[in-house]
């Protein structure tokens, strides 16, 4: 089939690309700078020109294909408006694909967050059928404001379109991981000379390798039924500490406890005081069994001897 993509060019976007070429789909990808059209390009896939911000044209893009998938945000909404403005784009984004798509049963497969939907003290791992929690005033620059995301598009079922969601985990890792939690992490020990985890470290974190969450994406859009979401986790939940410990390892500085209070968190780990504390074990059961996905790449903690995170000298 032919597969509309966006985001191609960002972390999970190359690795959905080939994932797809391989599987012999014909792949179109957004594109918006001579750059982008390059990398999309080497990558075998046909560039469209064009943005997010052109609804029209994103509209005509997925009118043209059979199936789309969707990794693409408008980060350049961040500095302005958050992460308010971001997701008040993309359900903007949602509703117009849903108006190129409605009737036509083609696949839309969007990205999701593990992490957005406010499950924290479930006394369980989250399912794929726990759905995602309100987004309202008192969330405002939170992850979970970008849930009306993940409603919007799932909802769009009801106008004829096979639409999923992927539910991606905080840690997506691989080779070409320059910018994800990992390298932000690893970063602070360097500076800090300690690796910091927040309280006992007992918080779980999934995690999932790039090349098995573009697996996953396209299970979901060759056969994915409508209205449904996916969880694309291959480690269900590693305490926090146990992620800490292992780049300590690998540095050779000590893994040191950080007190979980208003004071201490911001000191050592700065924007990221808010997201490690959270605590987000997730069963990708209903996943495997619907789609038969099976994760194959190496597990976080595996991968941390990877190089890439730690080259020599």
């Amino acid at each position: 089939m032919h597969v509309f993509v966006t985001g191609g060019t960002g972390h999970s976007g190359p690795y959905i690309i080939s994932e797809l070429i391989a599987a012999g789909h014909e792949v179109s990808a957004l594109a918006r700078s001579d750059e982008s059209a390059a990398e999309v390009s080497a990558l075998g896939a046909k560039v469209r020109r064009g943005s997010l911000e052109d609804l029209d044209d994103l509209k005509a893009a997925v009118a043209e294909a059979d199936g789309v998938i969707h990794v693409a945000h408008r980060q350049d909404l961040l500095p302005s408006g958050g992460l308010d403005a971001v997701a008040a784009a993309e359900v903007s984004i949602m509703l117009a694909y849903g108006e190129a798509l409605k009737g036509t049963g083609k696949s839309l497969v969007v990205s999701g967050s593990i992490g957005s939907p406010g499950w924290e003290g479930l006394g369980r791992p989250a399912t794929e059928e726990d759905p995602p929690l309100s987004g309202s005033d008192a969330y405002k620059g939170t992850l979970r404001v970008r849930n009306i995301v993940e409603t919007t598009a799932i909802g769009l079922a009801e106008r004829g379109v096979r639409s999923s969601v992927v539910r991606i985990p905080p840690i997506m890792h691989s080779t070409t991981d320059n910018a994800g939690f990992l390298p932000l992490l690893i970063g602070l020990a360097k500076e800090k000379g300690v690796i910091g985890y927040p309280g006992d470290g007992s918080n779980l974190w999934p995690a999932v390798h790039a090349r098995d969450l573009a697996s996953l994406f396209r299970l979901a859009l060759e056969k994915g039924p409508a209205g449904k979401s996916w969880h694309a986790v291959a480690d269900e939940g590693i305490p926090f500490r146990e992620i800490a410990e292992a780049i300590g390892r690998r540095l050779g500085v000590r893994a040191v406890s950080i007190p979980a209070d208003v004071l201490m968190l911001p000191g050592y780990f700065g924007f990221l005081a808010n997201l490690v504390t959270l605590d987000l074990p997730a069963s990708n059961l209903i996943t495997r069994q619907t789609l038969g996905w099976e994760p194959t790449q190496p597990r976080l903690l595996a991968d941390l001897d990877n190089s890439h995170y730690f080259p020599a000298g």
